[in-house]
């Protein structure tokens, strides 16, 4: 099994369209969640974004401080077709990022790890999170696969994970999931 998923492996899956859990829009769940955020200032940041739909979404949402974050070039030429104007999408390892937000999205970035790095993915989402900063969006519960990703998990491994760092962990199923997923994701809102 080669779990290796650097930035070659990536920018591969873009060029052969074979990121199926891209869905080609931005995830009801999450669009729902920031409809009701009302500071337009707030820092987010969305790591793994992929096609950056959720990152557009907020950005016609009015979001001034957006912050894309995807290891592949080939993510990011796609967005910048769509949202040309924008300069907020960075080419690098999430492991390695400095700052400070007040939103991280969750959004099939956790799955798309290989999963013996969850416990170094809490701890820096842990650092980078500010004061009563939140770590909000979607995870699968259902195992998925163990050789590629998307990586699966449980409530359970989530709740035992998050709660070794976090103040405040929510971990629920969400009704807003694609007819695909529906009663396989959990809305996740864990707070700093």
């Amino acid at each position: 099994m080669n779990l290796d998923l650097d930035e070659k492996y990536w920018s591969q899956r873009y060029v052969e369209n074979s990121h199926r859990w891209d869905i080609g829009y931005p995830s009801p769940a999450i669009t729902h969640y920031f409809d009701k955020v009302e500071d337009k200032e707030v820092r987010i940041l969305i790591p793994g974004c992929g096609s950056g739909y959720e990152g557009e979404y907020l950005l016609k949402k009015g979001f001034k401080n957006v912050t894309l974050l995807d290891v592949s070039p080939e993510a990011k030429r796609l967005f910048l077709e769509r949202v040309p104007d924008f300069d907020g999408f960075e080419i690098g390892d999430f492991f390695s990022l400095e700052g400070e937000f007040d939103y991280i999205v969750e959004q099939t970035f956790f799955c798309a790890l290989n999963p013996k790095l969850r416990e170094e993915y809490a701890q820096k989402m842990k650092s980078l999170l500010a004061p009563k900063g939140k770590l909000v969006g979607l995870l699968f519960d259902d195992e998925l696969y163990k050789e590629h990703p998307p990586f699966g998990g449980c409530k359970e491994d989530y709740e035992q994970l998050f709660r070794k760092y976090f103040s405040k962990v929510s971990i629920a199923t969400t009704d807003l999931s694609i007819k695909e997923r529906s009663g396989r994701e959990l809305f996740i809102e864990i707070e700093n």
